[in-house]
């Protein structure tokens, strides 16, 4: 399987991966995969299960798809043309248009309506079967609480008034962060239903987040990671020892947390994420994704297709 690869999600006992052109493709015994009929051909930027059977895939031209088999069969929920209009809907016209936050969210209709399909997905995360966000490119934020029947436009909660790109949303420390360009990190805040801006001592691009209960880890360009312990309030750039770009994370289910990066850098940490120290393996194509299978092997997706790496 050569197909180049995005994204990766433990289904249960089952990986799916998913990539360029629509592919997505499953294995339940990390030898046979097999390709899930899928309605769009557009490219694939991320996937997220909460459930075994229950998951969803965003992507390239707004595309957000749900799958209730566990990634076999996928129906389409969203299209970027959708996604404009539902933005147009809730700003375009706003009651209020003497408000600057009112004028600059009707700008931000207008710039969508006019991007139509070209709207891009780069991340989804759902912390149960019925409440998600999908994120992604010029600060576009969906919030759904139905599994998706019905996604609704957040670009009116959340701190990002350069709307700068968003590119990955994962729970940490009791929270939920996201990560974009220019350093960009906000937190969920849970009282107010908004993401607010959180301070990081530095301004380059985000791609990746991850966490324990008791940490944050946001990382992206050059090897760049920051560490925080008290809930995004400071942060301790790590040394990674790489100056490639880090592209995903995860924390294992022994603790332990793995970084990968786009030169094929496997770094393992196995003090809560303070120091990292680069794994050997056997193959060093780009990696873009990382998960964890059933038996603690590691499973990676990136330009050379899927590969499974046991770091024991």
């Amino acid at each position: 399987m050569r197909v180049p690869l995005n994204a990766l999600a433990n289904a249960g006992g089952r990986l799916v991966t998913a990539g360029q052109r629509g592919h997505i493709l499953y294995t339940d015994d990390g030898k046979r995969w097999t390709q899930a009929s899928v309605p769009v051909s557009s490219d694939l930027t991320a996937l997220a299960f909460p459930a075994a059977k229950q998951g969803w895939a965003v992507g390239h031209e707004g595309v957000i798809l749900h799958t209730a088999d566990g990634g076999a069969t996928w129906e389409k929920q969203l299209d970027g043309t959708q996604a404009a209009e539902l933005i147009v809907k809730r700003y375009g016209h706003p009651t209020n248009p003497a408000d600057p936050a009112s004028q600059q969210l009707q700008k931000d209709a207008e710039a969508f309506a006019e991007q139509g399909a070209d709207t891009s997905f780069l991340d989804v995360w759902f912390e149960d079967e019925k409440k998600g966000f999908a994120i992604g490119a010029f600060n576009l934020i969906f919030r759904t609480e139905d599994g998706g029947h019905n996604w609704i436009p957040w670009l009116d909660r959340i701190e990002n008034p350069k709307a700068l790109h968003l590119y990955a949303i994962h729970p940490a420390a009791n929270s939920v962060f996201i990560a974009g360009e220019q350093g960009l990190v906000l937190k969920l805040d849970r009282d107010q239903q908004r993401f607010i801006s959180v301070a990081l001592p530095y301004q380059g691009t985000l791609f990746g987040v991850t966490g324990t209960r008791d940490m944050t880890l946001v990382f992206g360009l050059s090897g760049n990671a920051y560490r925080s312990t008290d809930d995004g309030a400071h942060w301790v750039k790590i040394d990674t020892g790489v100056r490639a770009g880090l592209t995903g994370g995860i924390v294992r289910a022994d603790g332990s947390v793995v970084l990968v990066s786009q030169a094929g850098h496997v770094l393992l940490s196995t003090d809560d994420g303070a120091s990292f120290h680069r794994v050997t393996t056997a193959n060093t194509a780009p990696i873009f994704a990382v998960a964890e299978t059933d038996n603690h092997v590691l499973a990676l997706v990136g330009t050379g297709g899927a590969r499974f790496e046991n770091l024991k």
